[in-house]
């Protein structure tokens, strides 16, 4: 299907420790879709100090190149994210 994204990556079930997506583009965002169920996972963005829930149906654009940015780990459920992204090196 078409989409204005370069990348999508599923993730099932993963911790994700904090990080920042060297390959991504500093000027554009991620999308980040989290699905599944019974889990209350935490999206963490320490360099701005902050957690957002991240339950099944939450959305998060950031630009994962410039913030920080972790999936602490939950304690039931099955979690999946669809995480849409740019590569900056597809737009050079």
């Amino acid at each position: 299907w078409p989409s204005i994204f370069s990348g999508l990556e599923i993730i099932a079930n993963r911790v994700t420790f904090s990080h920042r997506d060297g390959g991504g583009s500093p000027s554009l965002f991620d999308l980040l879709v989290s699905l599944g169920r019974n889990h209350h996972a935490t999206f963490a963005l320490p360099d701005v100090q902050a957690e957002l829930d991240y339950s099944p149906g939450a959305m998060v654009y950031i630009s994962g190149r410039v913030l920080e940015h972790s999936v602490c780990p939950w304690l039931n459920g099955e979690r999946l994210v669809i995480a849409h992204f740019m590569k900056d090196a597809v737009y050079d």
